[in-house]
């Protein structure tokens, strides 16, 4: 894998646990690097998307990557400063 470049996610638009066990494992197939992950198709900015996030910030840092999330609208971006995941955001 190209690590100069970064990896680029996606989520659907619903972060249920399942498609946060399916990122978490395309993670831990892959070496550290930094990791671009698209949340501009989420439907709903609420605590369990931030709940989300988190994990994913969780697994990616347990495993050495850098993650930041692109497309994050005005209500989830509050939500993830609220909860100290400010940085997170492109």
């Amino acid at each position: 894998m190209d690590t100069s470049q970064p990896l680029e996610l996606t989520l659907a638009a619903r972060a249920t646990p399942e498609e946060v066990a399916r990122v978490c494992a395309l993670l831990e197939g892959v070496p550290p690097t930094d990791v671009i992950c698209d949340v501009g198709g989420l439907v709903h900015a609420d605590l369990a998307a931030v709940d989300a996030l988190a994990r994913l910030r969780l697994t990616a840092g347990r495993l050495g990557h850098r993650l930041r999330f692109r497309g994050t609208g005005s209500e989830l971006r509050l939500l993830l400063d609220l909860v100290g995941l400010a940085d997170t955001v492109l």
